[in-house]
């Protein structure tokens, strides 16, 4: 069994980590909204036949999805085990 320093540890460290990926697609997300038709546009419709909107609509959709899941399993668990301790 850990401890509850040893947990609040490895969480807060997820949540940096998480916290960075979250950071990273915002920026990602940012670069390929200013593109008209960017790298990433033209990849994902040649792909997968879509238009500019579905993907940037699909990004968009993702980013909240990631950013929902980061709060409840990463940011909450730590602020409730910060204050526990």
């Amino acid at each position: 069994m850990t401890s509850m320093a040893a947990l609040t540890s490895f969480i807060g460290w997820c949540t940096v980590i998480n916290a960075v990926f979250l950071l990273a697609f915002m920026v990602f997300f940012a670069i390929v909204d200013k593109s008209e038709d960017g790298f990433v546009v033209k990849l994902m419709s040649s792909i997968f036949g879509n238009t500019r909107d579905d993907i940037l609509t699909t990004f968009f959709r993702i980013f909240q999805q990631y950013r929902l899941l980061f709060i409840f399993f990463n940011l909450t668990p730590y602020i409730a085990l910060k204050a526990m301790s």
